[in-house]
Parts: C-alpha cells; structure tokens; sequence
C-alpha cells in the first residue's frame, strides 16, 4: 500500500493514521501482536525509521503496547483509554494555548505535541501564543520512586539519574522548539517553563487551555533497566502504560467534571506557587 503523495502530512503521520484506523475498526483487535517493523516498512514502501515514528505515536496515544522480546500489541484495554492526541490538535486551534503538565517527566507530553507544533510550523495550525508549564520531581534528591527493587540506594540513585536524563532530553528539545517558533515569529510568544518539587508524582494531569484535564495513574512496574553499563531490577512509575480520563468544564458549576477541572487548576497552581522551585 503506496502512501498518498498529495498528502500534506508527512509519512510517519500517514502511517500512523492508517494503522490508527486499523485498529480501531478492529483490523487488528485488541491483545493482537502487530506486524513487525520491517513487514510494516515493506507493506507501506517505507524507511524502518518511519515505521519506528509512526509506532511511537500510537503508544503515546494509548493504542499499542510494547513487550520486550515479543514485538508491538494492541492494547487490551482500549475501551477505556482516551486518546490525547486529537484532543491536544484541537487545542491548538484557539488563539493562546496553555497546557500545564504535571507527572514524573515530559516524555509523553513531548510525544503528543510533536504533531501540533509541526502543524503550527507548516502554517496549518496558527494559534498566537502558546505557554507551556511543566512540574517534574526533582530527581537529585532521594524519592520513593524510582527505586531498587532490593533497596539498594547506589541502583536507586542512578535509576533517579537515568529519569532525570530522559526529562532533560524531552524538556530541551521541547522547550527549543516552542521558542524557535517564536523567534521564526509564527507566533506572537511561545515560552515553556518548568519547576520541579520534591515529592514522587503517583498520577499525570494535563490542563490543557483551562477547559479539559486529562488525568491518569502511574502503574508501578518492577523490570529491568539499563543503569551505565549494567542492569538491574527496579521499581519504576510507568507513564506510558498511564490510562488517561478526561473531564470537562462545561460551565456548570455543579457539573462533576467541572468542579474536578476546577480543583486540578486550584491544585497545580498551589504546587507551582509555593514546594516548586525553577528548574535548572
């Protein structure tokens, strides 16, 4: 199956928006292990590389799963999750965006507003401003999470170092390309801004434009990581397995799903003003 060159999206999209709709119309079920990568690449007449990135926007949205040794699946629970992408493309069709984000590190958050701000770049999306506030935990400090499985603080320590780059990678590429797009002026002001507090995050909320907050909990996982040149056991709060909620202000105030925005947005600026310090 050719990809359409008239297609303005780039071919990991369209790859991804295929296999999307493969799934959900139940060409593949859910718990069906997916083609592999090179079938994949062959079946579409494209790079591995394309095939990695299209794959990668399915997990972020909570459709395929990874099992080490096994290849990709389908997830079983895809009833329940709801997709933040789509959601997080809407936002950015309003003027000012805001998206506060608060969980273990920014891997996903990077993951699901890859697309929007390339569409924002390529002029199909034109929002005026865009603000961005992460809270992370502070990883040089001791946390609960994650930790050793046997309690070794030396493992716990450089599983806390091995988080810590995977916030910094995301973060800086993140942050780099929101203000690129201001200094190219294809927005007015593009600014991210990140503080970090000393607690173990145990869910993810995004707030995103002060409407929707898409929330879900860390599922911690005990498995084995690389940690330098070794491997070890650890404890380890799984945000790519998070299922995410969604709850929506529609203005009435005793709507549950508005009250629970409500006190999300009270919560998150209540850490962000007072426990959260800037991040270097």
């Amino acid at each position: 199956m050719a990809l359409d060159l008239d297609d303005p999206r780039p071919p990991y999209q369209q790859v991804a928006a295929s296999l999307r709709a493969s799934i959900l119309t139940g060409v593949f079920p859910p718990g069906e292990k997916m083609p592999s990568q090179a079938e994949l690449s062959e079946h579409y007449g494209v790079a591995r590389m394309t095939v990695q990135q299209a794959l990668r926007i399915l997990k972020d949205d909570g459709l395929v799963t990874s099992r080490q040794g096994s290849g990709m699946f389908v997830r079983e629970r895809m009833a329940k999750p709801v997709g933040l992408r789509p959601h997080i493309e809407q936002a950015f069709r309003d003027q000012h965006v805001t998206i506060d984000f608060a969980g273990q590190t920014s891997e996903t958050l990077h993951g699901v507003l890859s697309e929007p701000l390339d569409q924002v770049r390529t002029g199909r999306l034109s929002p005026e401003t865009i603000a961005i506030r992460v809270l992370v935990p502070d990883l040089t400090r001791p946390l609960a999470l994650p930790a050793a499985a046997d309690g070794d603080e030396t493992i716990s320590a450089k599983a806390r170092d091995r988080l810590r780059g995977i916030t910094d990678r995301h973060l800086n590429a993140l942050t780099a390309t929101v203000e690129e797009l201001a200094d190219l002026g294809l927005v007015k002001t593009g600014t991210v801004e990140a503080r970090q507090h000393g607690t173990t995050p145990l869910f993810k909320a995004y707030v995103i434009n002060d409407v929707d907050v898409f929330f879900g909990y860390y599922p911690v996982v005990r498995h084995e990581v690389r940690l330098d040149s070794d491997r070890a056991e650890i404890l380890d709060p799984m945000g790519k397995d998070t299922v995410l909620f969604q709850y929506t202000d529609d203005g009435n105030p005793d709507d549950p799903g508005t009250q629970f925005v409500h006190q999300t947005r009270t919560w998150f600026t209540s850490l962000w003003d007072t426990v959260a310090e800037p991040r270097p």
